[in-house]
């Protein structure tokens, strides 16, 4: 059995952690470039995450995202069971473009102010009117929570499922610190959120493409 060559195990671990609170099934994809190790991973809500950590890692491999997290809690080097076929999402392209660079603290505004209305629509409906709270909650996700202007004068949106994702993935840094700038970057057609600890990523287009697969797609 091969082993992880993840070197940057507290990294790992604490994106594979609040992986698996969002999604205790998720598979995890380690791809392995010049000595370190990128995980990704598709939250519930359609958005790719990634944080790069250090370690040669296993190449270009996909596990159970709860396996792996185990094996480093226990302080163990191999790597689980590949389960490759359950990868069937693209991955942006690798070179991207910094459109604008965006306040932690604004994100982080914007990530509370949407679990909140949430909340309160949950509990007393909307008007006075019970609301199912799953059309609720893709209602907020979809919704624009910026739009900012590149230089070529093309806006980007940046939809809430962006914003969630970084904030829950915890990308941002710890809570109530002084969060640092995160940026809007943008790679043929995907539009991301590059932040201190992590990058989401969605493609623009309403849907991702899901092909299941015997291996990896390129790319």
């Amino acid at each position: 059995m091969s082993g992880h060559g993840l070197l940057g195990v507290p990294d790992a671990g604490a994106f594979l952690a609040r992986l698996t609170r969002l999604d205790p099934a998720a598979p995890v994809r380690l791809r392995s470039a010049a000595g370190r190790t990128a995980l990704w991973a598709r939250l519930p809500w359609d958005v790719l995450v990634t944080r790069e950590v250090a370690g040669p890692g296993p190449g270009d491999a996909t596990v159970a995202a709860g396996e792996l997290l185990a094996v480093l809690a226990a302080a163990g080097d191999t790597l689980p069971q590949r389960r490759d076929v359950m990868w069937r999402w693209p991955l942006p392209p690798p070179a991207s473009q910094a459109v604008e660079s965006v306040a932690g603290s604004e994100l982080e505004r914007l990530a509370s102010a949407a679990a909140g209305t949430l909340r309160e629509i949950a509990g007393g409906g909307m008007a006075g009117r019970a609301v199912g709270q799953r059309a609720v909650r893709d209602a907020l996700l979809d919704h624009v929570a910026l739009v900012v202007t590149p230089e070529d004068g093309t806006p980007v949106q940046v939809s809430q499922r962006l914003v969630q994702a970084v904030a829950r993935m915890g990308f941002l840094g710890p809570r109530g610190a002084d969060a640092p700038e995160a940026r809007v970057r943008v790679a043929g057609s995907w539009v991301g959120i590059s932040a201190p600890y992590g990058v989401a990523w969605r493609q623009s287009v309403h849907k991702l493409t899901v092909t299941p697969m015997s291996s990896h797609p390129k790319g």
